[in-house]
């Protein structure tokens, strides 16, 4: 049985327990809802620990275009060993940032995009956010998610926020949480272990869909590619959501983070499996990759050693570039081409 929009029937998860109880043949029952289920507000004890929660993000890439969708795979089957190139260029990218990830977005003109972005967001506020949470003063959401946008890719640090946004810190942490429940926002978590004792523990902001991101801040194709655009922010967004999305599927269990120190060495993406093997993922939105760019990856693999499988820069150039033994630049589109 398919129950749509659980969290507008919370009475009906008392009896599902009962006959879950009863029975409990798997999926019998395919629960959906548009906010995470164990955020509700009206949610009785009743499903824990007999239930597996299954999250849905927009479509990735790889579901869009057919491809195989597994980089997370062939990075940590063949580390440093890939070698991809591309036809794609960096407006064709850009392109691709600002549609997004939503199946009706994919299918609309720009204009109608942003009719479409415009009604999910009111939607989102006047509905799904609402079904969790009392929130007396709309406005200040709204002016939140523009203000979030602003600074996807960036430190998640609510003591900034709500001095920019004039929301008290209390709300606002409130806020935040009712925001990640309806899949607006994640939190990427700072990575650090043992071996990295200068590594920061903020953790970062991503927008789940760059579409809504873009939009909320009014950038298109060609605003991004400006002196000043968002180009660089929002692409680090779009590799970080495409690898969380991976990691729900790909064969190799693995958690996704950031890597940050206190001299400002950093890596966008970090995914660390549970035996402890290593990969690290730096995002450049322009087509060349200066020795610079290395510095993070670089640290990171000298703090690991042999943990450090491999680490890659996802550039929008068109040739895999070797960076010395374990490093290498690769076309940005490697994340939905590769096969393991």
């Amino acid at each position: 049985m398919v129950i749509d929009e659980i969290q507008l029937v919370p009475e009906l998860l008392q009896p599902i327990k009962v006959s879950v109880d009863l029975d409990p043949t798997p999926g019998r029952y395919l629960l959906t809802g548009s906010s995470r289920i164990l955020a509700m507000r009206t949610l009785p004890d009743a499903l824990p620990g007999r239930m597996e929660v299954i999250e849905l993000w927009p479509f990735s890439q790889g579901e869009m275009h057919g491809s195989p969708d597994r980089f997370v795979d062939a990075a940590f089957r063949h580390g440093p060993r890939i070698d991809h190139s591309s036809e794609l260029r960096r407006r064709d990218y850009l392109e691709r940032l600002v549609v997004g990830g939503f199946p009706e977005a994919t299918r609309r003109t720009p204009r109608r995009r942003t009719a479409f972005f415009d009604s999910y967001l009111s939607t989102l506020i006047e509905r799904d956010v609402l079904e969790l949470a009392s929130i007396e003063r709309r406005g200040d959401l709204l002016k939140l998610i523009t203000l979030l946008a602003g600074r996807a890719g960036g430190l998640l640090e609510p003591t900034v926020l709500a001095s920019q946004s004039g929301i008290p810190r209390t709300t606002l942490v409130r806020y935040l949480e009712l925001l990640a429940s309806v899949f607006l926002i994640k939190s990427i978590p700072a990575w650090s272990s043992g071996q990295t004792r200068r590594a920061v523990g903020t953790p970062k902001l991503a927008f789940v869909d760059t579409g809504i991101a873009c939009h909320l801040i009014g950038q298109d194709p060609v605003r991004l590619s400006e002196p000043g655009g968002a180009a660089g922010s929002m692409m680090e967004n779009f590799v970080v959501m495409e690898l969380a999305r991976q990691l729900t599927w790909s064969e190799e269990r693995g958690r996704l983070y950031h890597y940050r120190t206190k001299e400002k060495q950093e890596v966008d993406a970090v995914i660390e499996t549970p035996d402890g093997r290593v990969i690290g993922v730096e995002v450049k939105a322009g087509a060349t990759v200066r020795t610079e760019d290395l510095s993070g990856l670089r640290n990171l693999a000298n703090n690991l050693g042999d943990r450090f499988v491999a680490g890659y820069v996802l550039y929008a150039g068109q040739q895999t570039l070797p960076f010395g033994e374990k490093i290498r630049a690769l076309p940005l589109d490697a994340l939905w081409r590769l096969a393991p």
